[in-house]
């Protein structure tokens, strides 16, 4: 069935990605390596995802990545061997983006776990070095001893979303963009996302965030299944902000489309968009950048006068999590958020 102008139907094969609902054994997270990313708030990025990781691990454990160098520090800011479950694993890596370097994680019907490999280019060869990063996938899962399925193509595990039951959300303005995959068609880009990830109907939303220049518009910014047929949507309630068009645009693009279950999909909109300016920088920082983990949401925010209503209504698609602030005014410096620093590892026979 197709949904959409613009969207496609393929079978289903058996590896099917999870939706970050479904229950987690762990989350994995990469620690802050580049200096020149944070500019002069690497201490305090480092503070923040430590805090990140503490409140994670009060409701799963979590595997912090990080470099040699690191390891004694991170350990320290994140309280490992006290009453947090946070286990260090030391691997070379040159930024701190887990949800975009790490695997992407599939089951299957017979209950098992593979990890997806894609290719990384850190976002069209943005920042350099990456060879550690693009090696991520392929040094952990062997330290995991998991089973690795190898894709050769360009793909940031940031600018896709699952629900779960076949249906997937990601934006034109990332996948098509000429430094990911220049040389695939939009049907080789769609059939390899529907044959890697167990999904048979691919929404394309028109937009990623104005701003987003790092990522090439990733749709963990802007759009995120809270459930299958219902997706939360991040809005722009200022007018004057470019945004304002583009989130407005994605809603009707979205709205009553019909799922892989040949039923319409409903959206709740996370109105408020906030900005921050830091280091003279002006930053966007979005609260559908949030992390769903097992039994709560981790909502960036910045103290906008905002902050509580919108993780009201978080909160609203989400019945039985409790959901948490964390700060995100650093991370978006860095160029992501919550969502974007985690990569969950979906548990096996529960």
């Amino acid at each position: 069935m197709s949904s959409l102008p613009g969207s496609v139907s393929i079978s289903q094969p058996n590896w099917v990605m999870p939706a970050e609902t479904a229950p987690h054994e762990r989350t994995v997270m990469c620690w802050p390596t580049r200096p020149q990313v944070w500019q002069n708030r690497f201490r305090q990025a480092q503070l923040d995802y430590a805090e990140i990781a503490r409140a994670i691990a009060g409701f799963e454990p979590v595997t912090l990545v990080c470099r040699a160098e690191h390891a004694e520090l991170a350990a320290d800011l994140c309280g490992t061997g006290t009453t947090f479950d946070i286990s260090i694993v030391e691997i070379p890596i040159d930024d701190s983006w887990a949800r975009d370097t790490g695997p992407v994680y599939v089951l299957n019907e017979s209950g098992e776990r593979a990890a997806n490999d894609y290719i990384f280019n850190s976002w069209g060869e943005k920042y350099l070095p990456f060879d550690d990063d693009a090696k991520l996938a392929e040094r952990l899962t062997t330290l995991r001893a998991d089973v690795r399925r190898d894709f050769d193509f360009v793909l940031e595990g940031g600018s896709i979303s699952v629900d779960g039951g076949g249906t997937l959300l990601t934006t034109q303005q990332c996948l098509f963009h000429p430094n990911r995959n220049p040389r695939l068609t939009r049907m080789q880009i769609e059939t390899g996302l529907c044959d890697s990830l167990g999904v048979s109907v691919v929404m394309w939303l028109p937009y990623g965030l104005s701003l987003d220049d790092d990522t090439d518009g990733h749709v963990d910014n802007v759009a995120a299944f809270a459930a299958p047929g219902h997706v939360l949507l991040q809005g722009c309630d200022d007018p004057d902000e470019d945004d304002a068009y583009r989130m407005e645009a994605n809603r009707r693009w979205v709205h009553g489309a019909l799922d892989a279950q040949s039923e319409p999909i409903s959206t709740l909109t996370i109105p408020v968009l906030p900005f921050v300016e830091m280091n003279n920088e002006r930053l966007c920082v979005p609260y559908l950048n949030y992390y769903v983990a097992n039994g709560a949401v981790f909502v960036p925010t910045t103290g906008h006068t905002a902050d509580a209503d919108m993780l009201a209504l978080i909160a609203t698609a989400y019945p039985g999590r409790s959901v948490v602030a964390v700060p995100g005014a650093t991370l978006a410096l860095g160029g992501g958020g919550p969502h974007c620093i985690t990569q969950q590892i979906p548990a096996i026979g529960v």
